[in-house]
């Protein structure tokens, strides 16, 4: 039997590796949860979300070998944070860091009556699948959030891949935590209040960051908000393939991937990364979820990342973390950015700043 040797061994380790690499089986937090607020999937709105998101999303790519080329993606993310007027005034501002500066802008209301409080700080980590977005793709949001709330937002650009680690993203939202404690839009003075928040790539980092503050023993946000948050990289929801059909934005930039047989996502994500996917670094939900800021969660039932924050709202509420999940039916994913075409991007967006004032903002 010595002659299997060769064999077995490479293989056992090839197994176990996998193991590893795959993390605890996380469908015991499947829960049947309803959507929180239905939508009419033939509503006119919807069809003029889903020609914008062929045109922006689907279109691009066609032709492309793993879709659109990533500077012309950058380029025209980018685009409509330029071509609109907010009601805001945008600040530029610059972080230390170790390997230069963290780039962004402060945003804050330019609204009669409702001037942002700079002792009241909401830190953005913008989405765009750890590779595209920066605060310019994101001002809808981050103008929203500066009007309603009345808070200084704090629009961070970290270090994107593929041209960087998927570490250095992480390195810099951690600084740039440990930054806004202590400088607001006026300079430096410590936060009386303080929220976190991000969509998609941004929703991943603010929940792995807000274990990582902890851990640090850094003072705590009093409010987290991730939105349609990827909150497992090793892909395991069922819906990552179920609303693959329906998910309209994330189909085109992640389906090539996402369509790969497990074992390959897998091994591809570890050499890609350069960490488990199983990790809490990059998989928020593989980690302890107790003792965690107050979290508001929005997803859409329809989108590939819907069981990710479905799954991290039911083990952190069992880990005794206060976590409320808000869904909606039939929109695409982070709705919030679609003001001037979905009115549920306002809807969303009114349920935030609510959530916000429950907390001290």
């Amino acid at each position: 039997m010595l002659y299997l040797l060769p064999i077995a061994v490479p293989a056992i380790a090839f197994l176990a590796v996998t193991k590893m690499l795959k993390g605890e089986n996380l469908s015991k937090y499947d829960e049947d949860i309803r959507a929180t607020f239905e939508t009419d999937p033939d509503s006119d709105t919807l069809k003029t979300m889903n020609d914008y998101l062929y045109e922006n999303f689907e279109k691009p790519g066609q032709g492309h070998k793993g879709g659109e080329p990533i500077a012309a993606k950058r380029k025209r993310f980018d685009e409509g944070g330029r071509v609109r007027d907010f009601p805001s005034k945008f600040t530029p501002l610059s972080i230390p860091a170790d390997h230069g500066e963290i780039t962004g802008e402060w945003v804050t209301s330019k609204k009669r009556g409702r001037k942002s409080d700079p002792d009241k700080r909401i830190l953005y980590i913008h989405g765009g699948a750890f590779t595209v977005g920066s605060h310019l793709s994101h001002r809808a949001i981050t103008s929203k959030l500066a009007e309603l709330t009345g808070a200084s937002v704090c629009a961070i650009n970290y270090r994107l891949m593929p041209e960087n680690k998927r570490l250095a993203g992480i390195e810099d939202c951690r600084t740039a935590y440990k930054w806004i404690l202590e400088n607001g839009p006026d300079g430096p003075f410590s936060v009386k209040k303080l929220a976190v928040m991000g969509d998609s790539a941004g929703g991943n980092l603010s929940l792995s960051i807000i274990q990582w503050a902890r851990g640090e023993g850094l003072r705590a946000a009093d409010a987290v908000v991730p939105l349609s948050p990827s909150t497992d990289s090793t892909a395991s929801g069922p819906s990552i393939r179920d609303n693959m059909a329906t998910d309209h934005m994330l189909r085109p930039l992640l389906g090539h991937l996402l369509g790969l047989p497990s074992l390959l996502l897998l091994w591809g994500s570890w050499k890609n990364m350069g960490i488990s996917p199983s990790s809490p670094l990059v998989s928020p939900i593989y980690g302890d979820l107790s003792n965690l800021p107050p979290t508001l969660i929005h997803a859409s039932s329809s989108e590939i990342l819907y069981d990710d924050a479905r799954r991290y709202a039911v083990k952190a509420r069992r880990a005794g973390s206060e976590v409320k999940l808000q869904t909606w039916s039939h929109m695409p994913h982070v709705w919030q950015i679609f003001d001037t075409i979905l009115p549920e991007a306002d809807q969303a967006m009114g349920e935030i700043a609510g959530f916000l004032k429950r907390h001290g903002f």
